[in-house]
């Protein structure tokens, strides 16, 4: 049966944005000094990203929102076996929002970037190994 050209192209477009978050969050860690903010936002960017890709592509609606939680569920009823590498997604949310205005806490650690970093990568690999390769960036 021949894939949907719509979906393919809304989920790879979805997943082109994943992947340009995935470039800002490896670029900025190497920053001097480290651009934690920026990486641990775009940590959470991309994760979020490669879900709506992965709702997309199964044609599952979703709102307007950055709850990577939600999202993870979503994505969760469909593939059971991502419920795990999600569910380590949900501190991420917070990155959606902390750290983009004056007045906000501390900049994360370099441990914490890490661990963002590596959290989100994980979740994405997870979701675009379970997708075509045509809607693959």
């Amino acid at each position: 049966m021949p894939l949907d050209p719509a979906r393919v192209a809304e989920s790879r477009a979805w997943l082109t944005r994943a992947a340009l978050d995935l470039r800002a969050a490896e670029f900025g860690r190497t920053g001097d000094p480290l651009l934690a903010s920026d990486v641990v936002f775009h940590c959470q960017q991309m994760v979020e990203k490669a879900m709506k890709a992965f709702l997309t592509w199964h044609d599952r609606p979703f709102g307007k929102t950055h709850n990577l939680v939600e999202l993870g569920q979503q994505c969760a009823a469909i593939v059971p076996e991502l419920e795990p590498v999600l569910r380590r997604t949900a501190w991420l949310t917070e990155y959606a929002w902390k750290y983009r205005y004056p007045g906000e806490p501390d900049l994360p650690s370099r441990e914490e970037t890490e661990e963002a970093l590596g959290t989100a990568k994980e979740a994405y690999e997870a979701l675009i190994s379970r997708l075509p390769s045509e809607v693959r960036p």
